[in-house]
């Protein structure tokens, strides 16, 4: 099978130059990583001023604000917001069903990944792949540096097509992995054979923060079908003869409908990111749309 996206679309100088000034903008993020552009919990030698504590045996002298002991008769330490780097973890879809369009659904997910890659890596954080569908392969080790992108084109050109979306399976094992708390974007259609709550479910266990990129297409809501027809599941094989009538495909829309809204509803309760791309148009417009002065904030 021919890979969905090449190394040279993905490294290809326009499309990583409309991505620089994009930013991914954490609240917080977990204290212990390397210097960087995110707001560490972490209180220490930064460079912006955040609170004050009592001196304790040890601290370093260098530390204490000694206007305010004139002023108090008191020693304290001035504590510095540290500026750390994000873990960014991704996670495309590269189960079966992602191959079976023209052109496939993964070509879009795998540009998208490369351009949250693109970003994550250009304000120096680490970021590492996972790609998955009925099992989590680790496809990048978390890395960092600009000059990483073309390993992670040439990484992310060679994926090939896996088994049957399992999201419990993969994502159990991806909690599993002792990796620092961070971002995990996963990009994905979030079609599973167990139903969006199998994948809600399994979502809910993922201890980092959540942005999911919804892979999408017109024809998902109306595919454009009529009369007698034999339809086959494309990871299944599963075979299923249906008449394809007016009532038919107004109940199949509203549960296209509920399936979105279901996945709205979890990203609001879960406090996750929640991006919708045509799979059908060039990603990094898409993205950028909803990046507001070029900034997405988490």
């Amino acid at each position: 099978m021919a890979p969905a996206v090449t190394a040279a679309e993905l490294f290809d100088p326009d499309f990583l130059e409309s991505l620089q000034r994009l930013r991914l903008i954490a609240r917080r993020v977990p204290k212990g990583g390397r210097f960087a552009e995110q707001r560490s919990r972490a209180l220490g030698s930064g460079i912006e001023f955040q609170d004050h504590r009592p001196y304790s045996p040890g601290d370093d002298l260098r530390g204490v604000d000694w206007n305010l002991y004139r002023r108090l008769g008191k020693v304290f330490l001035r504590l510095f917001e540290e500026m750390e780097d994000l873990p960014v973890y991704l996670l495309p879809d590269v189960s079966a069903s992602m191959w079976q369009e023209s052109p496939p659904r993964a070509r879009a997910g795998l540009r998208a990944t490369m351009a949250f890659a693109a970003i994550a890596l250009g304000q120096m954080d680490r970021v590492g792949v996972f790609s998955f569908a009925d099992d989590l392969s680790w496809q990048m080790r978390p890395q960092a540096g600009w000059g990483q992108l073309p390993r992670f084109a040439e990484g992310l050109s060679k994926v090939e097509a896996g088994g049957a979306t399992d999201f419990g399976r993969s994502l159990q094992r991806f909690g599993g992995m002792p990796l620092r708390r961070g971002l995990a974007v996963i990009v994905s259609d979030f079609f599973d054979p167990g139903g969006l709550e199998a994948v809600t479910a399994a979502m809910k266990k993922v201890r980092h923060r959540l942005l999911l990129v919804q892979l999408t297409r017109p024809s998902d809501r109306d595919p454009k079908l009529q009369g007698d027809l034999r339809l086959k599941d494309c990871e299944s094989g599963e075979v299923q003869e249906v008449t394809i009538q007016p009532q038919i495909l107004t109940r199949y829309q509203e549960a296209v409908d509920r399936f979105h809204l279901g996945l709205q509803t979890f990203a609001r309760k879960r406090e996750a990111g929640l991006i919708r791309l045509n799979a059908d148009q060039e990603v990094v417009p898409q993205i950028a749309e909803l990046f507001e002065n070029g900034r997405w904030g988490l």
